[in-house]
């Protein structure tokens, strides 16, 4: 019992410094944008309208997959319906939710993000953009599960970006990385006189399979 306390205060802590890294870095303003963890079967996520700096231990927030209150005493985010509907219908560990400046502009131009770079291919594919529906609402978690198939981020047109990972790093890692392609093509666009070249389904494939042996590997024991 006491390890599972533990877990849930270290991911409580994790989840705080991630929140806080979204407003550092100019995803969110205000309390705008909500992030969650799920530990077994709770979801630990940001409670709604409380500034990042001022959550502490004792706030700890947590639901269950239906949405009932386990833990805490702040009302979850009121866009709890998205994250609790990625959990449900993929294996999510974590998720990250911005009104990223860029990628929400890209959002009201286009239905999905053009593939202006290799990146695209670590988050599936072409990033789509979700029908736009209330926030907070079951509408919206439809059209977002819609917009993330075989893909593991999206836009929400005139509201922001979802994205979800293994690890919060991860979830957090693939926001900026769309947050930065939506700046980089917005930049090539606004160019007079000249259209931005794409990466084809091919060029993407092969910077796909590139991306999946990235980084250091551990050493295997022959």
């Amino acid at each position: 019992m006491t390890h599972h306390a533990d877990r849930l205060a270290d991911a409580w802590t994790e989840l705080v410094a991630t929140a806080r890294r979204t407003a550092a870095e100019g995803l969110v303003v205000g309390t705008s944008g909500n992030v969650s963890v799920r530990v077994k079967d709770l979801v630990l996520v940001t409670p709604s309208g409380v500034p990042y700096d001022r959550l502490g231990p004792t706030d700890t927030t947590a639901v269950d997959l239906d949405g009932n209150q386990i833990i805490g005493r702040l009302r979850a985010t009121s866009e709890l319906p998205m994250h609790l509907a990625l959990y449900r219908a993929t294996n999510a560990t974590a998720v990250v939710h911005t009104h990223a400046p860029h990628a929400t502009a890209v959002s009201t131009l286009v239905p999905e993000l053009p593939p202006v770079h290799y990146m695209t291919a670590e988050l599936g594919g072409p990033v789509r953009v979700a029908p736009y529906a209330l926030y907070g609402s079951e509408e919206l978690a439809a059209n977002m599960l819609a917009a993330l198939r075989d893909r593991t981020a999206c836009l929400l047109r005139n509201h922001g970006t979802m994205a979800y990972g293994d690890s919060l790093g991860q979830a957090l890692d693939r926001t900026t990385q769309l947050e930065w392609m939506c700046r980089v093509w917005l930049t090539a666009a606004s160019v007079p006189g000249h259209t931005p070249s794409l990466l084809s389904p091919d060029e993407l494939a092969e910077a796909g399979a590139r991306l999946r042996g990235y980084g250091q590997q551990k050493d295997r024991l022959n």
